[in-house]
């Protein structure tokens, strides 16, 4: 009968078993857990990484909603709060032209100021005559 190439148990007592080498990475506490975490989310149908086109349209989604609701809550505002609104852009508007018609005052010739006064002092000279 052929040998076997196999070593009987006697002849292996005195050679060193090789053995598994051990992981410094997947020993380290932190290592587990978070393969536990990852295992968990995976069970629940969680993925932690999403890619960045689908992290985009879940925000632009959310964005959307919130503009909606917001329109939705302007509209649903009460007749006295829509009528101070309106009262308020009416004063800023009105405010808004007395400044752009200051600065084109300020930005006018001084010749034309000059003009406008004589112009003034003219009109009132000719409304004291009539009227006296």
């Amino acid at each position: 009968m052929a040998e076997s190439d196999y070593l009987d148990d006697e002849e292996c007592a005195e050679l060193i078993k090789p053995r598994k080498l051990i992981n410094p990475v997947k020993s380290s506490k932190n290592h587990q857990e978070l393969h536990r975490e990852l295992i968990i989310n995976q069970k629940r149908g969680i993925t932690p990484h999403k890619p960045e086109l689908q992290r985009v349209m879940e925000q632009r989604k959310r964005d959307q909603v919130v503009k909606q609701r917001k329109e939705a809550e302007a509209l649903k505002k009460s007749d006295l709060e829509q009528e101070l609104m309106k009262r308020q852009q009416r004063l800023e508007q009105i405010e808004q032209e007395k400044l752009d018609a200051e600065e084109r005052w300020e930005n006018t010739p001084e010749f034309v100021k000059m003009k406008g006064n004589l112009r003034r002092t003219r009109q009132e000279e000719g409304a004291d005559v009539q009227v006296s």
